[in-house]
């Protein structure tokens, strides 16, 4: 089947963001890893490992008709909500750095909750399909809110805010997009802003890393909630235009927690300076107007599973890559959240991977209407 303009907005730009994502995590983990492990490779190899693993995935979704995945969307979902169940059972959920978000599997860790996002990506869409001519209605509008609220409350207890947003976000956009009123998205966002308040307020940790933001370099605060935001600003500060060098990272050296994971577009920064940034951000750019180009052209095919689909996915790699940066570089509270194909994490790049397959899938069979 011969390349299109999507194929190359979609296959270019993500080939690009997983090998430049391989390559920051071995920089950003040489030191976390030789000092935990004696290998300084350790994430940089695990990391090949779940993208080998993701890349099968994404075969196994390209040959996989979109309509099964309509059809069997209910059953993604009611996995994703035993796995999320599954974390409170003792001696099964794997508690790390005080949340319990992960299921360990031998030598890989599964995080339920970004099962979840795939899972609500599907269901949702699905759901817009199937009550399509009632969807601005009072009971079709509930109907998705109740399910909502049980993997909020599921999430919130491990406890991960940061995912709890983004699942909101999600079903919120995809419900939007699918034509509930502005009423509607009006209500539902004011309730969600209202449990983020009283989620922030009702913590100590979640409060202090709030404040924490208004003020990191503080002397009371830098060496407490501020530490990370702190000394990932400092990161950035040092890159400038063209950084330090790859590999040259003074910060990643155990003064910024989570060099690898969660603020790796800080490192990316300083080791590659604001040029690597912009070109990081361009490369996101142009696979969210694949992704959107391949949604919109589903729905003049007729194709509203695979529209809403497609959207739902850019929706969940282009808001957590917003959340991920704007946490760098001090725009939003510190919040634990990957930044899609770059941060070193299993379930995640797996995830992402699958997505893509789907994404690839659906513009394949565009392509023969």
């Amino acid at each position: 089947m011969q390349a299109t303009k999507n194929d190359i907005l979609i296959i270019f730009p993500l080939v690009i963001l997983v090998v430049l994502g391989l390559i920051m995590v071995t920089s950003s983990s040489i030191y976390i890893a030789d000092n935990m492990t004696s290998n300084p490779f350790h994430f940089a190899q695990r990391q090949m490992l779940f993208i080998a693993i993701g890349i099968i995935f994404l075969l196994c979704f390209l040959i996989l008709p979109s309509d099964f995945l309509f059809k069997a969307d209910w059953i993604f979902m009611i996995l994703s909500i035993l796995l999320l169940i599954a974390l409170f059972i003792p001696d099964v959920g794997t508690s790390v750095n005080g949340s319990i978000r992960w299921i360990r599997l031998g030598p890989i860790n599964i995080q339920p909750s970004e099962i979840c996002k795939f899972s609500l990506i599907l269901y949702i869409s699905g759901y817009s399909v199937r009550r399509m001519s009632e969807i601005d209605s009072l009971r079709s509008f509930l109907k998705p809110l109740v399910l909502l609220f049980v993997i909020s409350v599921l999430i919130m207890g491990q406890p991960d805010l940061g995912s709890t947003a983004i699942v909101c976000a999600l079903v919120v956009g995809i419900l939007f997009y699918a034509g509930i009123s502005f009423s509607q998205l009006s209500l539902l966002m004011l309730l969600i802003a209202l449990l983020g308040y009283l989620a922030i307020t009702t913590s100590p940790m979640r409060l202090a890393r709030v404040l924490a933001f208004t003020d990191p370099f503080a002397v009371d605060v830098v060496r407490n909630a501020g530490w990370q935001l702190s000394n990932s600003l400092i990161s950035i500060g040092q890159g400038g235009w063209l950084g330090v060098g790859l590999g040259n990272s003074f910060q990643k050296s155990f003064f910024l927690p989570e060099a690898h994971t969660d603020f790796i577009f800080a490192i990316i920064i300083e080791e590659l300076g604001i040029v690597g940034g912009l070109f990081l951000i361009g490369l996101f750019i142009l696979l969210f107007i694949g992704l959107l180009s391949i949604s919109f052209e589903s729905f003049k095919k007729g194709r509203l599973f695979q529209g809403y689909a497609v959207f739902g996915i850019f929706l969940l790699i282009s808001i957590q890559a917003l959340f991920n940066m704007a946490v760098n570089i001090g725009l939003l509270p510190t919040k634990g959240l990957t930044l899609p194909f770059i941060s070193y994490g299993g379930t995640s790049i797996i995830i992402m991977l699958s997505l893509m397959g789907i994404v690839l899938r659906i513009n394949n069979e565009n392509k023969t209407l």
